[in-house]
């Protein structure tokens, strides 16, 4: 088993960690400061990113991307990951791949927009009552004719108020099932601008300033049948075909926030000097930093093994479940113990490691809390056995 990186990954990692550095690290205290992205700023830094060959990298080559494997793909993300999150999510987008399975025409009118950086996504799942339990839907799409009519209320809606479209997962009808009734979900491409759909600003968030959620409301929106992402009642197979990474995108961004605070506090515990001797040299610093390093390998291995199994064909559910879990979770210790080794450092604005502390909390939350992650590992490791 070889683990070293081909020429081509070197490159694209020393590529975008150097423009994550350059370009990147400038404004995020700025970000973190203000909480806001700046609009001519996002635009400055797009046009470097495009420039670059950094934009929509997680795209196929034939359709106008990078054509990176999933492998290549995380270890790009992992160099993004490094930087405030608004800044590489929104500057450098990765439009959802999602837009993959739409029609020759919805391809023409929202996918190849979004590569171009002419035009960005927004997807809409969440609602207040239906977080982790999706098929708890409210929101409703019923069919009148050729057209859909939605209504109902989406939150926690991330870049919605930027965003030029929203990929909605609305219940657009109900089926039995053994545990009784349940949503059949359909996915549609809602417009901004289009009447009966409204984009209200959301709640003021501790983790990741600058990135902000919007709260999407649709009151009797109507939609064409041409609005139909995949097929009509078929949007959990759409979602499970085309988000299945996002769980591994997580996790590898993860493991960039991680590296910076552990580099922070690898030379802070080089330098700092307290009672006549480097604090490295205690042990109450120097096992923190092994600890904090064996967690984060542990977790890199985990990541990446999934994603070259995504690529084989061979991943399963478990693996990118386990994968995220120890990310998002190594993140968090990782953080916290690079705040106590620098004391009360740690914790002013002028080093990042207050915000990656933060930033760390939302992790364990989005793209499937630990307790969804721990389900999906002990429902594989039960039915192994017929449990």
């Amino acid at each position: 088993m070889h683990f070293g990186l081909s020429e081509e990954q070197q490159l694209i990692v020393d590529t975008t960690r150097a423009f994550v550095e350059n370009e990147l690290y400038p404004h995020e205290l700025e970000v973190e400061r203000t909480g806001h992205l700046r609009r001519e700023l996002i635009e400055e830094i797009k046009a470097k990113a495009i420039a670059a060959g950094l934009y929509a990298a997680n795209m196929p080559a034939d359709v106008g991307g990078a054509g990176l494997d999933t492998l290549t793909w995380l270890l790009y993300e992992k160099e993004l990951g490094r930087a405030n999150y608004a800044l590489h999510w929104t500057c450098v987008a990765r439009p959802s791949n999602i837009l993959l399975a739409g029609t020759p025409e919805q391809r023409e009118k929202y996918l190849f927009p979004c590569i171009r950086g002419e035009k960005s996504d927004c997807l809409a799942m969440t609602e207040p009552g239906a977080g982790s339990d999706l098929r708890g839907m409210k929101a409703s799409a019923v069919q009148d004719g050729s057209d859909w009519v939605l209504n109902g209320t989406k939150h926690f809606i991330s870049h919605a108020d930027i965003a030029d479209f929203a990929i909605v997962f609305i219940a657009s009808g109900e089926e039995e099932s053994p545990r009784g009734k349940r949503k059949k979900i359909t996915a549609f491409f809602v417009d901004k601008g289009t009447p009966g759909f409204t984009v209200r600003d959301g709640y003021r968030n501790v983790s990741h300033r600058g990135y902000t959620n919007s709260v999407l409301e649709f009151d009797d929106c109507r939609l064409p049948g041409a609005q139909v992402l995949g097929e009509v009642h078929k949007g959990f197979e759409v979602a499970n075909s085309w988000l299945g990474a996002t769980r591994l995108q997580v996790g590898a961004t993860c493991l960039g926030r991680a590296e910076r605070a552990l580099g922070h506090a690898i030379d802070y515990a080089a330098q700092r000097e307290q009672f006549g001797q480097q604090i490295g040299k205690f042990q109450g610093v120097s096992f923190k930093l092994a600890d904090m390093a064996t967690e984060l390998k542990a977790a890199e291995l985990m990541v990446m093994e999934a994603g070259w199994k995504y690529d084989q064909g061979t991943v399963t559910d478990q693996d990118m479940a386990m994968a995220k879990l120890k990310a998002t979770e190594m993140l968090a210790f990782v953080a916290d113990e690079a705040i106590q080794i620098h004391g009360g450092m740690g914790l002013m604005d002028d080093l990042p490691l207050e915000r990656i502390w933060r930033d760390a909390r939302v992790e364990r939350i989005w793209e499937g809390t630990s307790e969804i992650q721990r389900h999906i590992i002990s429902r594989a490791l039960l039915r192994a056995v017929g449990g």
